[in-house]
């Protein structure tokens, strides 16, 4: 069901008049957490965000809204080697100080699946509210180093006990290609 669900997002985005498609990047890097009854929660993420302008501003140095469906795929380090697989969902708010370097503030909500079995959580599929800020630094117009931090809490939203929560901090970094 969830796989139906992203690949409709996917195309409604990607074919929709509404929405252009603005960008597609590469993220990687590393996250940690807390868990309660084992080992700290540690993992390399693999994000591959499409950008989808939802407000383009009057100029180049104006802020703009994006719509970012962002495909995952996460190798768990620890407490045992595991991955985490799902789609995160988010808005990101670009205030741009000059054509090179262009901060922004992220927010949203994702899910997945996770192969980790926790004592804090009674379910494998869960929920990811998150936020973050970071920048965008472009070599040219097209191509930008992305650099970003974000705190994500992962949960099942109370449907299956326990529901203990699982906060984590990642650092990520990668490019970006912006279509013009």
């Amino acid at each position: 069901m969830l796989k139906k669900l992203l690949v409709f997002v996917f195309i409604f985005f990607v074919g929709s008049d509404a929405f252009a498609l603005d960008g597609v990047g590469v993220l990687t890097g590393y996250f940690d957490g807390n868990l309660k009854y084992k080992a700290d929660y540690r993992g390399i993420p693999i994000l591959v965000p499409f950008n989808f302008t939802l407000k383009e501003s009057d100029g180049v140095l104006k802020p703009k809204v994006e719509f970012i469906v962002e495909p995952l795929v996460n190798t768990i380090v620890s407490p045992d080697t595991n991955i985490e697989a799902g789609s995160n969902f988010l808005l990101n708010l670009v205030l741009p100080l000059n054509e090179r370097f262009m901060p922004f503030l992220k927010g949203g909500i994702g899910a997945l699946y996770m192969s980790q079995h926790t004592g804090q959580q009674g379910s494998q599929w869960n929920f990811l509210p998150q936020a973050g800020m970071g920048f965008y630094w472009f070599f040219d117009e097209t191509t930008a180093f992305t650099c970003e931090y974000r705190f994500r809490h992962l949960s099942n939203c109370g449907i299956v006990k326990p529901n203990g929560g699982i906060n984590v901090r990642m650092i990520l970094a990668g490019i970006t290609y912006f279509f013009k």
